[in-house]
């Protein structure tokens, strides 16, 4: 199956996700939020909660996060995290 969405999600330390996905949800401060292909783009700030995602074969991973900033663009979610 064709990637629809590049997650890249990064620490100061290492980048700990680069894979393509069918889907990501995202803690925004005001509540989580998914991106789908060809979602708007948009810079935001992100709370403590998870990131999920659903990988390419569909299996479904998740990531506990204190905190930081998302990017979506051209089908490409960037994810800074906090260390």
């Amino acid at each position: 199956m064709e990637a629809l969405l590049r997650l890249e999600v990064m620490s100061p330390e290492a980048v700990l996700v680069s894979c393509g996905v069918q889907m990501v949800t995202l803690p925004g401060r005001k509540g989580a939020f998914q991106v789908l292909r060809n979602h708007a783009a948009l810079v935001t700030s992100l709370s403590a909660g998870n990131i999920t995602y659903r990988a390419e074969d569909g299996s479904e991973s998740s990531i506990p996060v204190s905190g930081g900033f998302a990017q979506v663009r051209d089908n490409v979610v960037n994810v800074c995290i906090e260390g």
